[in-house]
């Protein structure tokens, strides 16, 4: 079995490359060890929790204990299902800022500037909010809003200009920083999955083939990558590539694939028996990700989703949208979002803020009793670096992973601004027939050391693994795939998912790592859109305030 691409991992960046190389009339394999995304916990988008925490669709990862969060182990779910993480993410899309990508190429990821990645963005969107040069509105992954419908939404908004922030009528588009109206992968009612949007397209051209297998290694023959060796049906078997292999298989199993196939740490392979094809340092380091609190309230009136917290108020939710594709289940309910800056003297956002009508856990678990609302707030940057290194030399064993999270003073610092911004929000006039008592971190947190300790105690992965292979130049001892995608120090191999992240950019990151699927394509078939070098909005005077309402 052999095309002339194979592809490792359908998911975001992955499918958006299937499509792209197999529309171009190329052959392509795309190998995926999940199954189906079909059933209502993935296609439902306010049934998100579920599919994270199910095996049947997540890797379930878990961290090492992370030293400076008290040795607390978090999960770190990674989609395990056609779609990737696209079907089991939170659905909000979010582009980056653009001077995230003016530091990508200034670090060495040459031709991903922002004039160079905004082309892509619009070629891969179908945004449904209105006629705007800064979007796309024929591209295969549908982008919508909200209804807003819930009064609390409108409270956040206000609230936030109230504190003196600026609203933002796009934040994917001339200005980020503000409060706004949510983007999400989600058209008529259902998750809009990258599996959507690019694998079935691909797979209907009859150039495109799925096979379900799962990943040992890729096959490297006098330092050229000539194939992918996979478990399928109780036996091993090689898949060929005529041309070249792509990596699209996560932050956290690309990594531990080139460093199964021989390309990592010398020293790392070396203890695990594994030969090397080339020392790459930069393999499995640069591990990066966002961390988030829940700020949360107790609401003084019935008007969140808490009235459906319970069997019939479920089943309602259910019956609804599987009948209307409406309802409280057609959307993720994260319908606004702000990105603010922490303090004067940041050029642009560093926070970003949620807002959940409900007082309850990412996860699902443990909902607050009662009415409540909340906002997830985290910094945008942090200067804590982890490492994905392998377990063992026996690729079904999973890889050990230390975000290194809060290793910094700087972090702590972060999420002390952060969290008495945020509270400064909650207490502006537009919540004032809403908010009641404080429910966390509670009003016995104030301290800096208290607000630390809880911080320690409580905060939360994101879900935003990335940099793991990181793009630069080619004579960056630490780089691990030029600016084309390859990897350095062999042939026929590419990696294209959100592990070249040289930096974390803002906000969730299903979004940029699509787009890197759609410009590593046209890499790979020697073709480029040309430069849009559209002017952007910053605030004129970062330097000396925090926002716009503040001296």
């Amino acid at each position: 079995m052999e095309a002339d691409y194979i592809i490792v991992g359908a998911g975001s960046a992955g499918c958006a490359l299937a499509f792209r190389l197999s529309e171009a009339g190329r052959s392509v394999i795309i190998i995926e060890h999940g199954g189906s995304d079909a059933g209502p916990f993935i296609r439902m988008p306010g049934a998100l929790s579920f599919p994270m925490n199910m095996p049947r669709y997540d890797w379930g990862y878990r961290t090492e204990p992370e030293p400076h969060l008290g040795g607390r182990r978090l999960v770190c779910p990674r989609g395990k299902v056609i779609g990737g993480s696209s079907s089991i993410n939170g659905m909000v899309y979010v582009r980056g800022h653009p001077l995230d990508f003016e530091h990508w190429a200034e670090t060495g990821a040459t031709g991903w500037g922002h004039a160079d990645v905004l082309p892509y963005f619009r070629r891969m969107e179908n945004w449904h909010g209105g006629k705007s040069a800064w979007r796309g509105d024929g591209g295969p992954l549908h982008v919508t809003r909200g209804r807003l419908a819930n009064p609390l939404f409108h409270a956040f908004l206000e609230a936030g200009r109230q504190a003196g922030y600026g609203l933002t009528d796009d934040y994917n588009g001339y200005r980020q920083e503000g409060f706004g109206a949510t983007d999400m992968t989600i058209w008529r009612g259902r998750r809009w999955s990258a599996a959507d949007a690019y694998l079935r397209p691909a797979l209907a051209s009859g150039r495109c083939r799925l096979v379900r297998a799962f990943a040992r290694k890729v096959v490297i023959e006098e330092g050229r990558a000539r194939g992918v060796e996979i478990d399928r049906g109780g036996s091993r078997e090689v898949i060929h590539a005529r041309h070249e292999v792509i990596l699209a298989a996560s932050a956290i199993n690309t990594p531990k694939l080139l460093m199964l196939s021989g390309i990592g740490p010398a020293a790392h392979l070396a203890a695990h028996g594994i030969g090397v094809v080339a020392d790459r340092p930069g393999v499995g380091a640069n591990l990066q990700d966002h961390l988030e609190v829940y700020v949360q309230y107790a609401a003084t009136a019935p008007v969140t989703l808490y009235r459906y917290w319970n069997p019939l108020g479920k089943a309602w939710v259910g019956l609804q949208w599987l009948l209307t594709r409406s309802g409280p289940g057609a959307s993720n309910q994260f319908e606004t979002v702000a990105f603010i800056r922490s303090r004067a003297g940041v050029r642009y956002p560093d926070l970003q803020l949620h807002f959940l009508p409900l007082a309850v856990r990412y996860d699902g678990r443990a909902a607050v009793k009662g009415h409540g609302f909340q906002a997830h707030v985290g910094p945008m940057r942090s200067p804590s670096r982890g490492t994905v290194r392998l377990r063992s030399a026996d690729p079904r064993v999973p890889p050990e992973i230390r975000f290194n999270y809060m290793s910094t003073e700087t972090d702590r610092q972060d999420f002390r601004r952060a969290l008495r911004l945020v509270r400064e929000i909650f207490a502006q006039p537009a919540f004032a027939r809403w908010k009641g008592a404080e429910i966390a971190p509670g009003a016995d947190v104030r301290t800096d050391d208290e607000i630390d300790d809880w911080v320690q105690q409580h905060v939360e992965s994101a879900f935003h693994p990335c940099g793991t292979a990181r793009m630069g130049a080619a004579d960056d001892p630490l780089a691990v795939v030029d600016p084309d995608c390859r990897v350095i120090g062999a042939e026929g191999l590419r990696v294209a998912d959100s592990s070249i992240f040289p930096r974390i950019t803002n906000g969730n990151l299903n979004a940029p790592s699509i787009m890197v699927g759609e410009k590593a394509a046209d890499h790979i078939l020697g073709r480029r859109l040309p430069p849009d070098p559209r002017t952007f909005w910053t605030d004129p005077l970062w330097r000396k305030r925090q926002r716009e309402g503040a001296a």
